[in-house]
């Protein structure tokens, strides 16, 4: 971590601070440490992640898991991006343990990258871990690069998705998924 801390100390004399004010002297270890936590999905290995939590299931209808927020980063300006995740699959025998989507998620999320690649590695891992007949993944995510610099949009959004199987193939399967996540994932409303 000295090597990082040593990188934001350059960082802070680069735009005019003085890395010694009291105010900035604990700066270099706290952003290392920071940065450590928010990349934390390169370490993150999927087996142990999903720890043998696939079940066998004579259920073939589908399972939506809406509303996963997340926080990554951008790989392009190392700002951050945050949103929610849709995800959605059809069994084929197998169901995954639902906290385990989640942590799906937490693990590209936390990685430096762009918004569709991650949403395609979601979609991917899914596919790859269960065979599912198909998935779907929304990703809506608001980007810190173009909402406090460039363009300076605070209001624009961007939605991925990708779909794999029937819900690329099966236009009513894809529709009953975009239609459950139109509401929050719920029915009720």
């Amino acid at each position: 971590m000295k090597g990082m801390e040593a990188a934001v100390r350059t960082i802070l004399e680069e735009i005019g601070e003085d890395p010694d004010r009291q105010g900035l002297q604990k700066t270099p270890f706290r952003v290392a440490k920071m940065y450590r936590e928010v990349t934390k999905g390169y370490h993150a290995d999927p087996a142990k992640i999903i720890n043998g939590a696939i079940y066998d299931v004579a259920y073939d209808e589908m399972v939506v898991v809406a509303n996963i927020e997340y926080y990554s980063l951008c790989e392009h300006h190392m700002l951050p991006f945050f949103g929610v995740v849709h995800v959605g699959y059809i069994p084929n025998g197998k169901v995954v343990g639902l906290s385990k989507i989640p942590r799906m998620v937490e693990m590209f999320a936390r990685r430096l990258q762009i918004q569709e690649q991650m949403t395609v590695d979601i979609a991917h891992l899914l596919n790859n871990c269960l065979q599912p007949d198909g998935v779907g993944v929304i990703v809506e995510g608001q980007h810190m690069c173009m909402m406090m610099r460039g363009v300076q949009k605070d209001q624009a959004r961007m939605v991925t998705s990708a779909m794999l199987g029937s819900f690329k193939e099966d236009e009513k399967t894809r529709a009953e998924f975009l239609n459950l996540i139109k509401k929050g994932g719920s029915i009720f409303d």
